[in-house]
């Protein structure tokens, strides 16, 4: 009897972790926003669509080039444009 019991509490847990999982999964696709996950208050972990994490990944990328760009600016690494594209040419027989 111990035994069945501990199998049907099984069975329910399995399906209420499926319904977690469906429902986390909808949401997170759904409003293609992260899902954030407390812990006493505090946050804990970020739940998003790997949809989602990837266009974050990009956008990262990007700002930090943007970021390195800007710097080089500041640092007075530019070049005139027309001597960037002379060299361009010259450099591909262009």
């Amino acid at each position: 009897m111990k035994r069945l019991m501990t199998k049907l509490a099984e069975a329910k847990l399995s399906v209420r972790k499926k319904q977690l999982q469906f429902m986390l999964k909808s949401r997170c696709h759904k409003t293609d926003e992260p899902i954030y996950i407390t812990k006493d208050g505090y946050g804990d972990m970020v739940l998003m669509s790997i949809e989602l994490y990837e266009s974050t990944q990009k956008k990262l990328k990007m700002y930090s080039e943007l970021e390195l760009s800007e710097q080089q600016i500041k640092n007075g690494k530019v070049k005139d444009a027309r001597t960037a594209l002379s060299s361009i040419r010259e450099k591909y027989d262009l």
